[in-house]
Formats: C-alpha cells, sequence, structure tokens
C-alpha cells in the first residue's frame, strides 16, 4: 500500500484519499515467458511471479497522468468480456471477476 501511495499524489504533491478495498484476483507466471494463470499449475513449486488484482476506490475528482508511449482506453465490461486478443488474458477476465460485488449507483 505504501508503494501506491508514492505513486499517487494529486498536483501540489499531496496525498490523494483513496481505499483498496477487495482482492478481485491473483495471476501466477510460473517462469519468464508471457503466460500467466489463475491458479498456480501443479509442476511449479516456486512461481516466478504473483500478480494481485485489487478493487481501489478513488476520490470524486482525480487526474491520470499517462507516459506518452501508452494509451489509457476506456473499455466497457462488455467489450473486455472474452475478448483476450485484444486486450490480454488478464483483463478480459475482469468482467467475470468484478460481478462478485454489488455496485450502487447514486
Amino acid at each position: 500500500k505504501q508503494w501506491y501511495q508514492r505513486r499517487v499524489r494529486g498536483r501540489n504533491g499531496d496525498t490523494i484519499h483513496w481505499g483498496v478495498d477487495e482482492l478481485i484476483g491473483n495471476w501466477w507466471r510460473p517462469n519468464y515467458e508471457p503466460p500467466q494463470y489463475p491458479y498456480i499449475p501443479p509442476h511449479i513449486t516456486k512461481p516466478k511471479e504473483h500478480r494481485r488484482l485489487f478493487l481501489v476506490r478513488l476520490p470524486d475528482k482525480a487526474m491520470f497522468a499517462v507516459p506518452r508511449n501508452y494509451k489509457l482506453v476506456a473499455a466497457p465490461l462488455f467489450e473486455l468480456y472474452d475478448n483476450s486478443n485484444g486486450y490480454g488474458p488478464v483483463i478480459s477476465t475482469l468482467p467475470q471477476s468484478l460481478s462478485r460485488f454489488n455496485y450502487v449507483y447514486a
């Protein structure tokens, strides 16, 4: 959480108040190759990478700073669903992972 606090700052350097609510999912990379799995394969004793996805609550007003060589895309969940060719295996499973939460729109 401290790592996130250093990277999420306001314009003047002040800390933005946000909260890590829930763990959405775990992904493991068994070796140094690109495929990631939502489970540890049975023949792997120590995976090389463990990626955790968290549900993070942001304030009402926040600004995203994206490097010039990256592109920020706002995609609806129905476009992410079962589209691993376009968005990758981790992001394409977000609709299934988020379906266990109840959202209140106010």
